[in-house]
């Protein structure tokens, strides 16, 4: 379990984990409570160059398409493989198992640039 409070968010709603170089990234409680049913996660390949706030990979729900954006720069080193067969961990776990990816960050900056929980929570609109 990734702890939100401990977590570091984009705006478009990504949160990441730094361990070490590596950021684990998934999408936030609320992203995925906006998104609803996911019946598909398309996840990028291992060996992948992402790139801060470009998509990266995309998550289907019963109603949408959603495009996830890379909160960090670097090259995708782990997809989370539970979700080819249980999509819907995004929904029971965004925080835990339905993390999406591992980049190794090419640019441990980025990170901290992004916003903390706090921060995060008061771009929500409630």
């Amino acid at each position: 379990m990734y702890n939100e409070k401990d977590c570091r968010f984009a705006k478009t709603h990504e949160w990441a984990f730094k361990e070490g170089d590596i950021a684990v990234v998934g999408i936030s409680n609320h992203a995925q409570e906006e998104i609803s049913d996911i019946v598909f996660v398309d996840l990028p390949k291992v060996g992948q160059q992402a790139e801060a706030g470009k998509n990266c990979c995309v998550v289907e729900s019963v109603k949408s398409a959603s495009e996830i954006y890379a909160p960090v720069s670097g090259e995708i080193v782990e997809v989370n493989e539970a979700l080819n067969g249980d999509p819907a961990l995004v929904n029971r776990e965004a925080h835990g198992n339905g993390w999406l990816f591992k980049i190794k960050m090419a640019n441990p900056a980025e990170y901290d640039s992004l916003l903390d929980f706090d921060a995060y929570q008061a771009t929500i609109v409630k």
